[in-house]
Formats: structure tokens, C-alpha cells, sequence
């Protein structure tokens, strides 16, 4: 990071240097070559503070991911399952590796729950943007009477942890492990063997379950690299609201908040309410076309926006 702000440094340094050749001769040739510097330079400044942002102790960790459908039935849980589709197109986007690790069928359609792991650099610094309450508001497929429906559907996600980063001690007298056969709609990642594994964490009641491999024991593996980051991010959200109470503020700390609502009728927007970034392009975005929304928030951009859904 020094090395990247040291050469911007240089670069500015050039620059100037430019200028003042550019100014005394009246070169055309050489103020043109000045503007290029000076697009290159402002484009430097911006990956570099684009890291800056994504200098988070996990950020370059790979992650798992968590899609629950909220309260609606059928028509929460299609929308769950067009958040986990939007998701997994980012990361095919971005070059990552995705593995569905759990997935619970929906009643009529979409998904209940869903959980898979992402493999790249800075998977969590992206993803971590995506975490909350995610809001549609549609013409229901589901409704005879074609009528508008609000939905909802919660995002988590958890940074991978190896176990000498933190100091979470899980003692065996802690879990309660169950076994059953893979099922769902996970499609080539999920088998149909009975080596399926489900561990519940007793002290906090944090439920995890894996069944992506054929090996009972790569599953119980799998599932508690799952519990041992669910329960690191447990309890830095412990801490963190720890801190905020002796601090006095009265922030609401966890997932609940909604982030962003996806508005396909009676018009078409997607806005993202802690920056204000809006797109009139809902299919792109759930394509996975989320940077636009992603890089704004990494780059610490806040408005103060009503949602007028």
C-alpha cells in the first residue's frame, strides 16, 4: 500500500514538472501528454484509496455466504432465490469459486435457506457490502389477481477463519452433530448420500449444516469453518455493541437493517438506501451487476435516504 502511494507520489511530482515545461513552451503536444498524466494519476488515486478501503483484517478472506428468505411465504422465498442467482453471478463475474454448501427447498418455489462458500482475494472486503435486508417490490407471479407484493430476504456473510486467527475455542460438549441425506435444488454440488452434516453450537443455538461433498467427514470440516465464522462475527458484534453503548450512541448494530430495494413495479429502480445510488437497470443488477453499488459503499459514501416504497 506505501509503494502504490509513494509512486502516486512521483507520478504527482512528474506532473507538475509537465505543467510547468507544457505552460512555458505553449506545446499542444506537451499539454496533451499532461492531460493524459493527469487521467492516469486520477485513476491511480482511485484503486489506491479503493484498497485503502478493503484494508479490513478479513477483507482479503475468502467467505461464506447466507441467503434467508424473511416472513411472505412463496413470495419471500422466490425472492430469496433470486438473491442467491444475483450473488452468485457477482462472483462468477469477479472470477471467484462458489460451492452451495446448504440449501433449503422453498414450498412452492425459490429457497427457505442457502448458504455457499466463496474462494477468492477480497471475496469478504466485496461481499460484506452486500450483508442485510434486501426489499422487492413486485407484480406477483404467485397472485391470480396480479397484484403488488413487497419482499423481503436477509444476506450474511461471514469471513473464512482459520483457526490460529482467532481465539474461538469450540469444545466437543458444545455440539450436538446429526447426520441425514443431502436434498434440494443445489443442483450439481449437493449429493444424495447420507453423509449430510448438521451441527448445532448449544451455548448460542448456531445452526450449520453441509452437505456439498460425498465425505461425511469433508461436510463436518466444511460446517465447522461455517460455525467457527458465524461465531468470530457473533462476537465482534458483541464487542462492537459493547463499544457503542459506553460511546452513548445508539446505533443499531447487526443485520437488521434494510439495504437496498429492487422496484420492478409500478416502475423500474434499484436504490441502495445508505449511499443513494440508484440504477434504472434492475435485470443487469440481478445479473450481478453489483459494483455499482458495491464500490460506493467500500468507498464510504452515506446519504441520508428516505425509502419512498
Amino acid at each position: 500500500m506505501l509503494h502504490s502511494w509513494d509512486s502516486l507520489n512521483r507520478q504527482t511530482d512528474d506532473l507538475r514538472v509537465m505543467i510547468e515545461l507544457g505552460e512555458e513552451a505553449a506545446d499542444e503536444a506537451t499539454l496533451a501528454e499532461v492531460h493524459e498524466m493527469n487521467l492516469r494519476l486520477k485513476q491511480g488515486v482511485e484503486a489506491a484509496e479503493f484498497q485503502r478501503m478493503l484494508s479490513g483484517s478479513h477483507d482479503r478472506n475468502s467467505c461464506f455466504v447466507s441467503v434467508n428468505s424473511g416472513a411472505g411465504g412463496t413470495e419471500s422465498q422466490d425472492w430469496a432465490g433470486m438473491l442467491l442467482r444475483m450473488l452468485l453471478r457477482y462472483c462468477e463475474k469477479k472470477g471467484w469459486k462458489t460451492v452451495i454448501t446448504d440449501y433449503q427447498d422453498g414450498e412452492e418455489a425459490g429457497l427457505k435457506s442457502a448458504t455457499f462458500s466463496v474462494s477468492g482475494e477480497f471475496a469478504y472486503g466485496h461481499l460484506k457490502a452486500e450483508a442485510g435486508v434486501h426489499r422487492l417490490v413486485r407484480l406477483s407471479p404467485f397472485d391470480s389477481n396480479n397484484r403488488r407484493h413487497t419482499s423481503f430476504a436477509s444476506v450474511f456473510v461471514f469471513p473464512e477463519i482459520e483457526e490460529e486467527e482467532i481465539d474461538i475455542r469450540i469444545p466437543e460438549s458444545d455440539l450436538r452433530v446429526d447426520t441425514y441425506r443431502s436434498s434440494g435444488a443445489g443442483g450439481q454440488h449437493v449429493n444424495t448420500t447420507d453423509s449430510a452434516v448438521r451441527i448445532t453450537h448449544l451455548p448460542t443455538n448456531t445452526v450449520v449444516a453441509c452437505q456439498s461433498e460425498r465425505s461425511q467427514i469433508l461436510n463436518r470440516a466444511t460446517a465447522m469453518k461455517v460455525l467457527r465464522a458465524k461465531l468470530y462475527e457473533r462476537e465482534l458484534a458483541e464487542r462492537t455493541s459493547k463499544a457503542a453503548e459506553i460511546a452513548g450512541e445508539k446505533k443499531e448494530i447487526g443485520w437488521g437493517s434494510q439495504i437496498r430495494s429492487y422496484v420492478l413495479h409500478p416502475y423500474k429502480m434499484v436504490k441502495d438506501l445508505r449511499t443513494g445510488v440508484e440504477s434504472g437497470n434492475p435485470d443487469a443488477v440481478l445479473d450481478g451487476s453489483l459494483d455499482d453499488f458495491v464500490i460506493p459503499f467500500l468507498m464510504g459514501v452515506r446519504r441520508d435516504v428516505k425509502d419512498e416504497e
